[in-house]
């Protein structure tokens, strides 16, 4: 099958959004399928790439000041519109709705191209990074999960990935006429496993080896509230050891560290910034407990990166993070923002081997429900219903 994935977020950029996609693109190649992604350009040009067993047709772009290293491509349609017409695709998976995504979604709806749509994205991401709009984020979060709708409504399938995230909007979902199914992003369990760091990834990111260590991995941008994490530490370090590491660059970083400096506890955090695909499977090893601050997340694929790893996870209840994150079980959830209670919550992990052991192993079972062979099954067979359907009309 010739399948064409469109998103206007893509690797290099680290998010929810460009992992999926990318693992994705990789898992079909890998399963003999042929595989192109449109995405922005990271220089600007347009250029072809490969990457691995799949080749990615870069867009022109502009820089997007408000989202680290993120290019956007302004006018994309004529470009769109030759690459679908070159490959030929038999289905159409779009990622996000953005300048890509609705060149993608014109241009294949006026060739009758089979589309799938998946939604990964609540308005909270964009909004809390545009600070300028806080007074009036709430009627365009409104404004905006309308228009996603109407968007997603073009498409012939939609999924998000997890039914509270359908479950969040609702009311919008309730007027598409198209199917609209949870599918799990998925991670890939052969990476991602239980063991012991190497030594070369402590050495390198100096982590004490005498105290629990305390992980969060992702963007580090306002939305996800990485503050809370780091006033919790504060709270954590009055009673106990412990060393928070944070995996990820992102528009609040100096923020962050500036907040460390003035706790006067920047020498209990390290920032990596960036990191290798290959360094992140090693620091998930290095946690004794993840957390996730975030109540802007529809399903958070680094915490199930981090829960197949055999940590415990303590989350915000907020969306669908109680599907991962059940409490007391392979964790514990916390009131969003209240970094009293994260803190306990963490303290009670680290202080406790046992508790630690236990709830390590339900996130590892946990995890193994989500493996991306899985995903790669259920998105084959979508692709495959919609192909035939097209075919017989």
């Amino acid at each position: 099958m010739k399948i064409l994935i469109a998103s206007d977020l893509y690797w290099p950029v680290f998010n929810g959004v460009s992992m999926f996609s990318r693992n994705l693109a990789r898992g079909l190649a890998d399963r003999g399928h042929e595989v192109l992604v449109i995405a922005p350009s990271q220089t600007g040009k347009r250029y072809v790439e490969v990457d691995g067993n799949y080749k990615i047709a870069r867009t022109a772009t502009i820089v997007f000041p408000f989202y680290q290293n993120f290019r956007i491509s302004l006018s994309p349609y004529r470009e769109v519109k030759k690459i679908i017409n070159e490959f030929e695709p038999d289905v159409i998976h779009i990622q996000m709705l953005l300048m890509i995504g609705q060149a993608v979604m014109k241009y294949g709806n006026k060739c009758d191209i089979p589309i799938v749509s998946t939604n990964h994205a609540i308005p909270e991401n964009l909004m809390d990074n545009l600070k300028m709009l806080a007074p009036i984020s709430r009627p365009i979060n409104f404004v905006l999960k309308r228009y996603g709708m109407r968007f997603h409504s073009k498409a012939d399938f939609v999924t998000m990935p997890t039914q509270s995230a359908i479950d969040m909007f609702k009311k919008e979902a309730k007027k598409l006429t198209v199917p609209l199914v949870p599918v799990s992003n998925g991670i890939d369990l052969s990476r991602f496993t239980v063991g012991e760091p190497p030594e070369g990834v402590i050495e390198k990111f100096k982590l004490p080896t005498d105290r629990p260590i305390i992980t969060f991995v992702g963007r580090v941008d306002a939305e996800k509230h990485v503050s809370v994490l780091v006033n919790a530490l504060n709270r954590i370090l009055k009673t106990e050891k412990a060393h928070l590491l944070i995996v990820g660059g992102g528009t609040d970083l100096l923020n962050l560290q500036d907040l460390a400096k003035s706790l006067n506890i920047e020498k209990h955090i390290t920032f990596t910034g960036r990191v290798t695909d290959e360094e992140i499977v090693d620091l998930h090893k290095t946690g004794t407990v993840f957390c996730m601050p975030s109540p802007a997340e529809l399903q958070s694929i680094v915490m199930l990166e981090a829960m197949a790893s055999g940590q415990p996870v303590v989350a915000v209840d907020a969306g669908p993070l109680k599907e991962l994150c059940q409490n007391n079980i392979n964790g514990f959830l916390c009131e969003q923002d209240n970094d009293k209670e994260i803190a306990a919550a963490i303290i009670k992990i680290i202080t406790n081997p046992d508790l630690r052991k236990k709830m390590g192993k339900e996130s590892v079972m946990i995890a193994d429900t989500h493996d991306l062979q899985k995903t790669l099954d259920r998105f084959e067979s979508i692709y495959t219903s919609l192909v035939n359907l097209k075919s017989k009309n």
